[in-house]
């Protein structure tokens, strides 16, 4: 087994092994094998290229050099620094603006920032285009004037402040949650079933998941646990007359905290996952199949949650206003909703 060399935190773009008796084989390969999966082989390839490996101390720019037990191999990494997002031309549902502020509808699909996999696209480039320089910088070089975020898949409001001191402001009226402020963010979900009781809130600890994409209701007691408090109240229910079961209701939601995935995975654990949520809800999806056409083929339409934040209000970074905003129903959320009306029990 390959030993590897620990290093300070000055050095920590050095990364340090010692091979191991029976260590054999190319220089690139073994390499790309022990530094899986953050570097692929060719990436190793163009490393040693470029003169960042050395091997006791000397500068090996052939990967295919054989390496032996007892070296000591060196790898300087680059720092990785954030690319600048670049202003694009996407139209911007806008619900209010003003020198400070600026408060849109995000659609379904859009991602708030860039990073993995979105380079483009986003609502910040989006925002670079629509104002300028004049977005806060608070947020980071990929993320100016973003107070909150909404996932790629929900829809709704969202306010972006466009300097420092109201995003100083508005992030502390988030961090909050409205607990002794202004702030009130409220969402429409659309779940499978009706929940009982109809209105409740739901108070857990989240943490990371075995899958790192997703979030879990956890212990307190876990290393990344961190408590989130949703409150529901059901606002109307589908198929549920005259004694029969409702198979999906809306429900207004309300939060307390901001958790990742909070509203997602609330209602998956009291056994009400959201229509159209695959990471949470996948188990449900084949209860479609029990409807008629129309309502089956209009859900299985969805390959996204179902859920808009329809409100937001918070008081204003400059006049001390407490303005509030809401965003009408996404056509798509609206047009399932008439479908599901029209079924009959």
């Amino acid at each position: 087994m390959t030993n590897e060399i620990s290093f300070n935190e000055a050095e920590a773009n050095l990364k340090a092994f010692i091979t191991d008796e029976g260590d054999s084989g190319r220089l690139d390969a073994w390499l790309a094998q022990k530094m899986a999966p953050d570097y692929s082989r060719s990436r190793i390839k163009a490393l040693i290229e470029a003169g960042a490996v050395s091997i006791n101390g000397e500068t090996i720019t052939e990967p295919k050099k054989k390496i032996a037990p007892s070296m000591n191999i060196s790898v300087s990494l680059p720092e990785i620094v954030d690319a600048e997002p670049i202003a694009e031309n996407i139209p911007l549902d806008i619900i209010y603006e003003d020198n400070d502020l600026i408060v849109i509808n995000k659609p379904i699909g859009l991602v708030v920032h860039p990073g993995a996999g979105n380079t483009s696209g986003t609502l910040v480039n989006a925002l670079l285009y629509h104002c300028g320089d004049s977005l806060s910088g608070i947020g980071g070089v990929k993320r100016p004037g973003i107070v909150h975020r909404l996932d790629k898949d929900t829809s709704g409001v969202m306010v972006v402040a466009k300097h420092d001191i109201a995003h100083r402001n508005l992030s502390d009226q988030f961090a909050d949650h409205g607990r002794t402020g202004a702030l009130e963010r409220a969402y429409w979900a659309l779940v499978w079933g009706a929940p009982n009781p109809i209105k409740s809130t739901i108070s857990t600890y989240l943490g990371r998941s075995n899958d790192r994409l997703k979030r879990a209701v956890c212990s307190e007691h876990a290393p990344d646990a961190k408590h989130a408090i949703t409150h529901y109240k059901t606002k109307h229910s589908f198929g549920g007359q005259e004694g029969v079961d409702a198979f999906a209701s809306i429900v207004e939601c309300r939060l307390e905290t901001g958790r990742t995935h909070q509203i997602r995975v609330h209602m998956a654990h009291i056994g009400h996952p959201l229509i159209g949520d695959l990471t949470y809800g996948a188990a449900f999806k084949t209860k479609a199949n029990k409807l008629p056409d129309a309502q089956r083929d209009a859900i299985n339409s969805f390959t996204h949650q179902v859920l808009h934040a329809y409100l937001l209000q918070f008081e204003h970074p400059k006049s001390g206003e407490i303005i509030r905003f809401e965003a009408p129903l996404p056509s798509d959320f609206s047009d399932l909703t008439k479908v599901l009306e029209r079924i009959e029990v």
